[in-house]
């Protein structure tokens, strides 16, 4: 069974990546997973691609959400991805 790899972009001062991080964690708790933070703050390209979407998530390198993170969507999202 593939691990999917779960991204949350952020940048500094973001209300809406404070809701995000606890919406991810909550999902990825619950089904065991792990994921990563990456702030867009120093990296150009990424400031460049997603900073009006901020926060975002990424499964596996897709863009999944962003801005307000549905944690249902997610969640189907994850276990599709950990079915192979």
């Amino acid at each position: 069974m593939a691990t999917p790899d779960v991204v949350l972009l952020t940048k500094a001062d973001c209300h809406l990546c404070t809701e995000a991080r606890a919406a991810v964690e909550r999902v990825t708790a619950s089904l065991g997973l792990e994921w990563k933070e990456q702030s867009i703050d120093g990296d150009p390209q990424l400031r460049e691609r997603f900073a009006e979407e901020i926060p975002v998530v990424l499964v596996d390198g897709v863009q999944r959400d962003f801005w307000k993170i549905d944690e249902e969507r997610l969640t189907r999202t994850l276990k599709k991805a950990l079915a192979g």
